[in-house]
């Protein structure tokens, strides 16, 4: 039977978000040199926002892409669009998940605008990255359940006046097959086998379900509909984080860059933290109970987690460094590094006593994010609860003291 293709053309395109407020303070002046030209001091700042950002990074594609979208943000004088989606699959979140909370709150803190997506919708499917068999699909129930929970939890990590929260199931729930018929035209199973878990199954005969194959196109079908200026992802996620620059640069949008962390080795020193493998900390886990599986870890995991989950500087992590190789045998330099990580407070404020601290990396990690009395007892509201978010602060300015978890308002409910 004879049809007409399905093209790009006639897709409808997703509205563009609205006009956000402009970044970096007061409007820099015009300059001479060019519309493209920058002050020397905006530009010194751009280098010094780069190099931090650069921190815990792994890779950025295209490699002079996120200098180009900072110069960008500061020349028209508006926040960037840094997305992440999490798929509810459990209910907890892990030091795992914080490494990617944290670099998105990195650009939260530069005052650009962090879109979370979660992936109600997608969660169902289950991402097949690194699998060797098709996960069991979750009812929306479950993922409706996981889903809530995961955003009490984010919002302990991110600021609530510059979080965006969207769930996928707003636009792929929607969709009627004709439509998604046409973006899978933009995508091709010679493709999909690049994927190495893919082509891996597939050489040895394992099952792959088309369910799978369409997972990516999901992923990146997200970043076209929230309009993404930057992705952050695991490096297990620079596959579906590409697909997500293709179809945008097919749809005509500008193409997100893909800003990758490396993945948090689990505390038996397995290659990755998992719930599945027991090896994680979770976020709401009991200080004790942090702090125990930390002092668990092997030595030359130290500045592993150290540089993945501790709000330090380039300075501070070569003094670890340091005092860790100058002790390379009595161990106790490892374990007064790992006692130092419970009262890590941002400059200016005290440190905590052990007793009272979230402990472990965990304080280092949410240190600069949340304040010492928060960071004891979590107390975010309820996602679905009706909110003001708290007032918006001076872009380039940290966190005040008092800041503390809110309900991710109703516009996220």
């Amino acid at each position: 039977m004879s049809t007409d293709s399905t093209s790009s053309a006639s897709l409808p395109t997703p509205a563009s978000p609205d006009p956000a407020p402009h970044i970096g303070g007061a409007a820099d002046p015009p300059t001479p040199g060019g519309e493209d030209h920058l002050d020397s001091a905006v530009e010194a700042e751009i280098d010094a926002d780069l190099d931090q950002l650069a921190i815990g990074t792994a890779e950025v594609l295209p490699a002079a892409g996120l200098r180009a979208l900072l110069r960008t943000a500061r020349r028209e004088q508006r926040p960037l669009r840094i997305k992440l989606g999490i798929d509810p699959s459990g209910s907890e979140l892990t030091l795992g998940h914080a490494v990617v909370l944290r670099k998105l709150r990195q650009f939260q803190d530069l005052g650009h605008t962090a879109v979370l997506i979660i992936g109600d919708f997608t969660g169902r499917v289950g991402d097949p990255t690194g699998r060797n068999e098709t996960r069991r699909v979750l009812t929306a129930e479950q993922t409706a359940d996981h889903s809530a929970t995961y955003l009490e939890q984010a919002v302990q990590i991110l600021r609530p006046d510059r979080l965006e929260v969207r769930r996928n199931s707003e636009w792929l729930g929607s969709m009627d097959f004709s439509e998604m018929l046409g973006y899978t035209s933009m995508l091709t199973v010679a493709r999909l086998l690049e994927r190495d878990d893919f082509a891996k199954r597939y050489s040895e005969g394992r099952p792959i379900s088309l369910m799978e194959f369409m997972y990516p196109l999901m992923q990146g079908l997200d970043s076209v509909f929230v309009h993404s200026d930057v992705e952050i992802g695991g490096t297990d996620q620079t596959y579906n984080n590409l697909v997500g620059r293709t179809l945008q640069a097919q749809l005509d949008q500008p193409a997100q860059v893909v800003v990758t962390v490396p993945l948090l080795r689990g505390t038996d020193g397995g290659d990755k933290m998992g719930k599945s493998l027991g090896n994680f900390i979770a976020i709401r886990e009991a200080p004790s109970e942090q702090y125990g599986k930390v002092l668990s870890i092997s030595d030359d995991l130290v500045m592993h987690y150290a540089e993945l989950c501790c709000a330090w500087t380039r300075a501070e992590l070569a003094a670890c460094e340091a005092e860790l190789a100058a002790d390379p045998f009595s161990g106790e330099a490892s374990r007064r590094r790992r006692g130092s990580w419970r009262c890590t407070t941002a400059p200016g404020r005290p440190a905590m006593p052990p007793s009272t601290s979230i402990g472990a990396f965990a304080a280092a990690s949410w240190s600069p994010m949340i304040s010492p009395r928060t960071r004891c007892r979590p107390t975010a509201p309820s996602p679905s609860s009706t909110c003001s978010p708290p007032p918006a602060s001076p872009p380039r300015s940290p966190t005040p003291d008092g800041f503390s978890p809110a309900a991710v308002c109703a516009s996220t409910g």
